[in-house]
C-alpha cells in the first residue's frame, strides 16, 4: 500500500498524515482557483461583448451578441483547454508534476488577468486561449498528484475532497463579480468588466505556494527510476484502449452537460433579472445591481447543488461500483434539466431548482478525480487523465455553441435560453444507457503502478 511521502508525521483525520493533507490541499486549491479563473468570464460577458463590439448595452443586438459570441468564446475555452490537458499531462509525466502544477497555475493566472487590458474581442479570445492552456493542464496533474500521495483505501475520499474546491472555485468568482460589478463599481458596467478580471491574478499567490511547500510524487520518481516515460501512443495499445475510450465517453459527456449548463447559468440570472428590472420600473444602477446579485444567486444554487452531489460518488462508488454509479448520474442529471427548464416556474424558483441539476450535472465530477487515476499506470497517468478529462472538451465544445447559436437566433431571450437547456437533458440521459457499454468497472483494482 502506498503512502506517499511523509514529514515525520502520523496519520491524522480520515487516516492521512500532515503531507497527504498539503497534497490535497494544493490540488483542492489549484482546481478550485483553475474553475475561478475559468468562469469569471460567464460572470461579465453580458458587458465586455457589448463594450468590445461598441454596442448599446441591452439593447436587442447586444443581446444576441452576447449569446452567440459567449457560446463562440466558450467553445474556443474548450478547445485551448483540451490542448493544455494533453500537453501538460505530457509535460507532467516527463519533468514531474510538481513543476507542471507551478507552470500551469501561473500560466491560467496571467492569462486570465491579461484579459483586463484588452481592446477587442480578437484580443480577449487570444488572452482567453492561453489562460485554457493552464486551465486544462492543471487538473489531470493534481488529481495524479494526490491519487499517488494518499493511501489506496483513501483514494476515493481524497479524491472528492479535491473536486470539492470547483463548485467553491465558482461560488468564489460569483461572490468577486459580486462585490467588483455590483457594490464596488455599480453603474460603471464599462469599467467593472475589466476588474473583474483582474480579480484572476489571485492564484499566482498559490503558484508560489505551491513551489515551496510541495514535494514531488514518490510514485512518479520510482517509476522515473524504473523506466522512461511512454508516449501518448500507448493510451490506444490494446491493453489501454478499453480504459482510454470509456475514460473519455464518461468525461465528455459531463463536461459538455456541465457547460451546456454553466457557460449559461450567469447569463440566465442576468437576462430573468431585466425583465424583473423593467417591471419593477428600477434605475439603470439599481437593475445592474438587480442582475448582479441574481447572478451570483443562480450560480450559487448551481455550485452548491454541484457540492452536495459531489460528496454522493463516496458512498455510490464504495457500494455500488464505477460504472453504475455514473449511470445513476447521469440518469439523475437527465431528470433534473427536464424538471427545471420544462416545468412552468417563477424565475426566482427557477433559479433555485438549479441547485438540483448541479447536484447531478457538477456533482458527476466528483468521480473524475479518483476514477480516470484508476484507469493508467505511472508512465502514463498524467497523461491518460489529461487527455480523457480534457479531450472530451473538444467534443464538449459543440454544447456551448449549439446552445448559443440557436438561442441567438431565437433572439437571446430568457425563455429561448430555457427551452435549449431543456432539450440538453438528452445528452445525459442517452449516456445512461450507453455507458453500461462503453464504461470500465475499476472498483477493488490497486493504482497501477
Amino acid at each position: 500500500m502506498q503512502t506517499g511521502p511523509l514529514t515525520g508525521s502520523q496519520a491524522t483525520f480520515l487516516g492521512l498524515s500532515g503531507y497527504h493533507w498539503v497534497v490535497i490541499a494544493a490540488g483542492w486549491a489549484g482546481w478550485g482557483f483553475d474553475v475561478y479563473d475559468a468562469v469569471l468570464f460567464n460572470f461579465v460577458a453580458r458587458n465586455c461583448i457589448p463594450a468590445l463590439l461598441h454596442l448599446p448595452p441591452d439593447s436587442p443586438g447586444a443581446r444576441s451578441a452576447v449569446v452567440f459570441w459567449n457560446g463562440v468564446i466558450t467553445s474556443v475555452l474548450l478547445v485551448s483547454w483540451a490542448l493544455g490537458g494533453f500537453v501538460f499531462g505530457w509535460i507532467a509525466d516527463r519533468v514531474g508534476r510538481k513543476r507542471a502544477l507551478f507552470a500551469t497555475i501561473a500560466l491560467y493566472a496571467l492569462g486570465t488577468g491579461a484579459c483586463a487590458l484588452v481592446g477587442n474581442l480578437g484580443q480577449l479570445i487570444l488572452c482567453r486561449a492561453v489562460a485554457a492552456l493552464g486551465i486544462g493542464g492543471e487538473w489531470g496533474i493534481g488529481a495524479s498528484l494526490v491519487a499517488e500521495a494518499v493511501p489506496e483505501s483513501r483514494r476515493v475520499e481524497a479524491g472528492v475532497i479535491m473536486q470539492t474546491g470547483s463548485p467553491l472555485g465558482v461560488v468564489l468568482a460569483g461572490g468577486a463579480n459580486y462585490l467588483i460589478a455590483g457594490v464596488w463599481f455599480a453603474g460603471q458596467p464599462q469599467l467593472a468588466w475589466r476588474y473583474v478580471f483582474l480579480a484572476g491574478l489571485l492564484p499566482v499567490v498559490l503558484a508560489l505556494l505551491v513551489r515551496i511547500f510541495l514535494r514531488e510524487s514518490e510514485q512518479w520518481r520510482a517509476s522515473r527510476a524504473r523506466s522512461a516515460p511512454s508516449g501518448p501512443r500507448e493510451l490506444f495499445a490494446p491493453g489501454m484502449r478499453a480504459a482510454t475510450l470509456g475514460g473519455l465517453f464518461a468525461a465528455a459527456v459531463a463536461i459538455l452537460c456541465w457547460w451546456g449548463c454553466n457557460a449559461f447559468v450567469p447569463l440566465l440570472g442576468g437576462s430573468l433579472s431585466a425583465h424583473e428590472a423593467q417591471r419593477l420600473g428600477l434605475s439603470p444602477r439599481e437593475a445592474q445591481a438587480l442582475a448582479a446579485a441574481w447572478q451570483a444567486h443562480a450560480s450559487n444554487a448551481f455550485n452548491l447543488g454541484g457540492l452536495i452531489g459531489t460528496f454522493g460518488a463516496i458512498p455510490l462508488a464504495r457500494k455500488l461500483g464505477r460504472r453504475p454509479m455514473f449511470i445513476v448520474y447521469f440518469l439523475y442529471s437527465a431528470l433534473a434539466l427536464f424538471a427545471t427548464f420544462g416545468l412552468e416556474l417563477a424565475p426566482s424558483t427557477r433559479l433555485t431548482l438549479l441547485s438540483l441539476v448541479g447536484a447531478g450535472v457538477y456533482g458527476i465530477f466528483g468521480a473524475f478525480t479518483f476514477y480516470l487515476p484508476e484507469l493508467f499506470p505511472v508512465r502514463i497517468r498524467a497523461t491518460g487523465a489529461g487527455f480523457c478529462y480534457n479531450a472530451g472538451r473538444v467534443l464538449a465544445a459543440l454544447g456551448p455553441l449549439i446552445i448559443g447559436w440557436v438561442t441567438s437566433a431565437a433572439g437571446g431571450s430568457s425563455t429561448a435560453l430555457t427551452q435549449v437547456l431543456f432539450w440538453l437533458g438528452v445528452v445525459p440521459l442517452a449516456a445512461a444507457l450507453l455507458s453500461y457499454f462503453v464504461v470500465v468497472e475499476t472498483r477493488g483494482r490497486a493504482l497501477p503502478a
